[in-house]
């Protein structure tokens, strides 16, 4: 069996040096390196990563938990997005992901933390999970280096990134307000998320703020899907036929939102004006295109890639929360009232 020391026994150096080049660890000459990865390449050598991680302590992979309500898994547009930048970043910096099943026979008896100990990764991202899990706890006392998106996740080895939701939400609802709306409900989650709880805080600060009144069947609960506002949108209209607006804590429900405004026999837009969340790119085949938050996607991916190499890398590294800023996106979906009175 070939090994590292065949390696160094023909280039001449030391196996200590193959290691290195094998490793990507400095000091060690150009020439030594070009030389090493030339007989590497002609002996047909490949590190064992198992042994180089006993050897490390390091196993250059990177543990994804994501949890998914509507069992939509990696088709979701926001998530490709996400999930797309972080592996260009993480694979950037020598790291591989594994992706741990939510549907996994042991998920009931194993936590997060036994898990991804089991697998040996050098850190974790999360997506998707509820703040009322009970395994956070315990990945954050694990001192397992953990980067979170649109989860409050706190700790000397944790942080998270989210998206400016309680502003995006503010600006959608100000927005409708700008165009003489005053009867605008809120579509948002019942699954305990960061995002859906504080576009809610959004939707009802900004209705404050310009001394609008409130009704308790102007909010519904909902999931992320678009059957979930579809379902929502029948209720909010039939509970009161005078609502001008609607905001929606996603894109997914928005588009649920306009089929129910459509099957009511009213003209998106015109009858009844919607703004949704994200910005997926599969709004480009939507018509009429709609009015929504944007979030920068790629750039939450990136940023988490960069802090979970920080957390694994750096054991004095002391991260703090990441709030990325939104942008609201006018479209076609919102008409203007005071134009029309």
């Amino acid at each position: 069996m070939l090994t590292i020391y065949d390696i160094a026994k023909k280039a001449g150096v030391s196996a200590s040096t193959v290691s290195k080049v094998l490793n990507g660890r400095p000091g060690v000459g150009k020439k030594t390196i070009e030389k090493v990865k030339q007989i590497t390449e002609e002996l047909g050598y490949y590190p064992n990563s198992i042994a180089r991680g006993l050897a490390t302590k390091k196993s250059k992979t990177v543990g994804v938990f994501f949890e998914d309500h509507l069992n939509s898994g990696f088709r979701h547009p926001f998530l490709q997005d996400i999930l797309a930048s972080f592996k260009d970043v993480i694979g950037a910096h020598g790291y591989d992901l594994i992706f741990f099943t939510n549907n996994h026979p042991d998920n009931h008896v194993e936590t997060f933390e036994a898990r991804a100990r089991h697998r040996n990764v050098d850190g974790l991202f999360l997506m998707g999970i509820p703040r009322t899990d009970k395994n956070l706890d315990a990945i954050i006392a694990s001192n397992i280096p953990c980067i979170s998106i649109d989860l409050d996740l706190c700790g000397p080895r944790a942080n998270y990134i989210c998206s400016d939701n309680i502003g995006g939400a503010a600006s959608a609802v100000e927005y409708f307000i700008s165009k003489g709306h005053k009867k605008i409900a809120c579509i948002t989650d019942f699954f305990a998320t960061k995002p859906g709880e504080d576009r809610l805080v959004g939707y009802l600060r900004a209705m404050e703020k310009h001394g609008l009144s409130l009704k308790k069947e102007w909010i519904a609960r909902s999931d992320f899907s678009d059957q979930g506002g579809l379902l929502s949108t029948r209720k909010l209209l039939d509970s009161d036929p005078s609502l001008t607006a609607i905001f929606c804590a996603g894109d997914m429900m928005a588009l649920g939102a306009m089929r129910a405004i459509k099957e009511k026999g009213l003209a998106v837009g015109k009858d009844i004006s919607i703004i949704g969340f994200d910005n997926i790119s599969l709004l480009s085949y939507v018509t009429p295109s709609l009015t929504t938050v944007s979030q920068k996607k790629e750039a939450m991916g990136e940023m988490a890639a960069k802090e979970l190499i920080k957390l694994m890398e750096d054991p004095y590294y002391r991260a703090d929360p990441i709030t990325i800023e939104t942008e609201l996106i006018i479209r076609d979906t919102v008409c203007n009232l005071v134009e029309n009175s």
